[in-house]
């Protein structure tokens, strides 16, 4: 407890704008992955072209918000943890916005019919991923509920080794059923993107862990 109280006393009001900022990306990179569990359980091919285009601007926003953190990172002599964490965190969230969207336009490019794979299911693991950091760092800014970050955490790290597992059963079933091999090509590079996000939550998640292992 005396830890977080003078953890505490180091913050000057402009500060708070960096929870403010990486709540903001966390928030927007969960949205962009529910669009990305839309699209692949989405018959058409036109509305998978909207759902991406919505990714993309999410994509855009992120991009923006990210750069307003380094650019605050830039500004602010005292910052609310240390310096190297919070170029870390926010260089993980942009990663984990770029690998959703990557995702979703390779799906597009490709024309693959994402309904009839396992897409759907390393779909849904990067929306708990990206939900489970939302959490986490929705408690950052007073580290009262240490639980909460600790468990999102622990879940972020299963759900990586579960997206691994995932990936390892596709591309075995994609070897063994797909006939043609530019569909396995495609399908393998697809499923690859997919789950390097969740490769990705988990850097975030480990530089969280970080934080609170010198704060709290």
């Amino acid at each position: 407890m005396a830890g977080i109280n003078s953890f505490m006393k180091l913050f000057l009001p402009k500060d708070k704008i960096f929870y403010k900022l990486f709540e903001e990306v966390s928030v927007t990179s969960l949205e962009m992955a529910k669009l990305l569990k839309k699209m692949v359980s989405e018959p058409s091919f036109d509305e998978r072209e909207k759902l991406l285009r919505e990714i993309e601007d999410l994509e855009h926003k992120n991009d923006d918000v990210t750069h307003k953190i380094f650019t605050e990172l830039s500004r602010n002599f005292i910052t609310p943890f240390d310096r190297e964490d919070i170029h870390y965190l926010a260089s993980a969230m942009d990663d984990v916005a770029d690998y959703i969207f990557a995702s979703a336009k390779k799906i597009n490019f490709y024309r693959v019919d994402p309904l009839h794979e396992s897409f759907g299911k390393m779909a849904e693991l990067i929306v708990q991923g990206c939900d489970s950091i939302c959490k986490a760092i929705s408690e950052l800014k007073d580290m009262k509920n240490m639980r909460q970050i600790t468990d999102a955490l622990v879940k972020v790290n299963s759900i990586e080794n579960q997206a691994d597992d995932i990936f390892d059963l596709s591309i075995e079933r994609l070897f063994a059923t797909e006939q043609d091999a530019k569909e396995v090509i495609k399908k393998r590079e697809i499923y690859q993107v997919m789950e390097i996000a969740t490769d990705k939550c988990e850097d975030a998640a480990n530089v969280i862990e970080s934080i609170i292992v010198k704060y709290a």
